[in-house]
């Protein structure tokens, strides 16, 4: 694997990775849409490990590149300087935040599949987006550990599948592979491996306020390959499309 991991996309998620590739003796390349200027911070937090950069030079700066930008701006990703790359998808599609996408409202492809035909020349693999960000970073374990949990990986080229398990064992993770691109509504969001089951089960009757409180304080869970299988197996192609913290934790519940 390459000893150095590039970000588009240096938000809650994209931070949290770059965080954990460091803690693992990995080099990384930061980048968002303002410029290299805007993340000095958080290169100073990671320290001599981490520089930053424009997106372009990110992508050309290794093999592996993760991007977690809000999911309206995909079609702004580097295409050129991405070709042969491994591009792990940390994406979600949110309608209330990127604006209405037909062809996800109605079924007819996954956002993972539009992100791999604008990125023809890339491999696609999308994971590492279903866990919020303060457990993604705190859950992390080494392997064999016995409380280190597993998250769900979709693609369709088998050599830039296998690159990006391995970079998820260096972070302190497991890999269930549940499939094609074709797959990856199986955890996108809404669905039963998002978020919830690395949280644990809320208490019963929290307000909002409670559930955004819960969320942000309360305990983690582990979720082993065979959860992972059984909860990716439950998803449906039904109902609403992409939820926000509201719907996960109603009024009440």
């Amino acid at each position: 694997m390459s000893q150095t991991i590039a970000f588009i996309g240096s938000g809650n998620i994209g931070r949290t990775l770059a965080r954990l590739a460091v803690d693992a003796g990995l080099d990384v390349v930061l980048s968002n849409s303002r410029g290299p200027e805007t993340l000095a911070d958080v290169v100073a937090e990671l320290g001599d490990d981490a520089r930053a950069a424009t997106p372009a030079q990110a992508a050309r700066a290794t093999g592996l590149v993760v991007v977690s930008l809000p999911f309206h701006a995909y079609g702004k990703l580097p295409a050129d300087a991405l070709v042969g790359r491994t591009v792990i998808d940390a994406m979600h599609y949110f309608p209330e935040r990127d604006g209405r996408i037909d062809d996800l409202e109605e079924r007819r492809t996954t956002s993972s599949e539009l992100l791999q035909r604008h990125l023809s020349g890339s491999h696609v693999v999308k994971t590492l987006g279903n866990m919020d960000f303060l457990r993604l970073y705190g859950s992390a374990r080494p392997s064999g550990d016995p409380e280190r949990s597993a998250l769900p990986v979709t693609g369709d080229d088998a050599k830039a599948k296998a690159k990006v398990v391995r970079f998820m064992d260096t972070l302190g993770y497991d890999a269930l592979d549940v499939g094609s691109l074709g797959d990856s509504w199986r955890h996108e969001a809404g669905t039963p491996i998002n978020v919830l089951p690395y949280v644990g089960e809320p208490p019963k009757g929290m307000t909002q306020e409670q559930a955004h409180e819960w969320m942000f304080n309360g305990p983690s869970a582990v979720v082993g390959a065979d959860r992972v299988k059984e909860l990716t197996g439950q998803a449906t192609r039904t109902g609403r499309v992409g939820l926000y913290l509201e719907d996960l934790f109603p009024v009440g519940h």
